[in-house]
């Protein structure tokens, strides 16, 4: 495994990290889904691979994701071995503090994350969201006091346009509190929206991307077309904004994927993969898995090195589209 610094902090970070949002209580739709006993192979093959970057989330099975997490820390290795991750912003419950980014709500859900992980701390706390009903200088304020409560070592923010990144980013300085050190956005060789905005102000401000769905959900790993696995079949077209998730030109991409990782004799997963870690601004790339291959192939991708051919044959068939699962 790889290691490096999250943006110009110093938090030193496994360049994979594992994606917890797999790991929960089954339910409805997320039959998915991993509870302790079938995760536990999941968990320990990360140790094994030095994966020790580890990212959830409150809404992530309800809960159930942070405390199946704590429960693994607690289990397999030490809460000093693991950089833990998680997210708040979506709705938890009825209430002013059971969604949003503002005062009441933040601190109530940093309270509630570290309950349910088990914690007297969070390495590293990310809003899931931008929040437009709550004024920027509330939502940097209560970051900044959970900070310096010492619940929270590290801010960080997640997918949102860049102007409004930026907006955060410069009221946090103006007023001397903790500013973002990284960004969780959607990146992949057919989502790159954020090459156009984002990824400039990241490299300006030293944060540090941590790219969600590398794969698209799974698109970039698998031949155009082929729908063999059960979520696969469950995945949506569109976002929940009525935007497209994928363009027919796509395959074009996977297709060229399909055929360098055939040429190089390595899964298609290993070769999409390692053209977003190859991006300067990406720190660590974020892999949810539910076999035991999905780490493996993660982990591989690191020692893979694109010829400039190879670039060229994956970079040139991408038509721009509108970014997803934000507004």
């Amino acid at each position: 495994m790889d290691y490096t610094l999250l943006g110009s902090s110093g938090l030193k970070v496994s360049r994979i990290a594992l994606g917890c949002m797999s790991f929960g209580r089954p339910a409805p739709g997320r039959s998915w889904t991993l509870d302790d006993d079938a995760a536990e192979p999941i968990f320990r093959q990360a140790l094994e691979l030095g994966i020790t970057f580890w990212d959830t989330a409150n809404v992530y099975g309800m809960g159930t994701s942070e405390e199946i997490v704590g429960r693994a820390i607690r289990k397999y290795t030490t809460r000093e071995q693991i950089v833990l991750a998680t997210k708040q912003w979506g709705p938890m419950h009825d209430g002013p503090g059971g969604s949003g980014l503002s005062r009441k709500a933040i601190i109530e859900q940093t309270d509630a994350s570290l309950r349910r992980l088990g914690t007297d701390y969070i390495d590293l706390m990310q809003i899931h969201r931008f929040d437009p009903n709550v004024p920027v200088t509330e939502t940097m304020e209560a970051l900044h006091d959970v900070v310096k409560s010492g619940k929270v070592r590290y801010i960080g923010a997640s997918s949102m346009w860049a102007w409004r990144f930026a907006k955060m980013q410069s009221v946090a300085e103006l007023h001397g509190w903790t500013k973002f050190i990284s960004m969780q956005d959607q990146f992949s060789l057919t989502h790159r929206e954020e090459e156009r905005e984002m990824f400039g102000l990241l490299a300006d401000q030293g944060v540090g991307s941590i790219p969600w769905s590398p794969l698209n959900a799974g698109i970039n790993a698998r031949p155009w077309g082929d729908q063999s696995t059960e979520r696969a079949r469950q995945n949506p077209k569109v976002d929940m904004f009525g935007n497209p998730l994928y363009l027919d030109s796509d395959k074009a991409i996977v297709d060229a994927t399909e055929r360098i990782a055939v040429d190089r004799g390595v899964p298609m997963a290993q070769i999409a993969l390692a053209w977003v870690l190859r991006n300067p601004v990406v720190a660590s790339v974020l892999a949810g898995p539910t076999k035991p291959h999905h780490l493996a192939d993660a982990a591989a991708a690191l020692k893979i090195a694109l010829t400039d051919d190879e670039l060229r044959a994956l970079e040139e068939p991408y038509v721009p589209r509108t970014p997803t699962y934000f507004q």
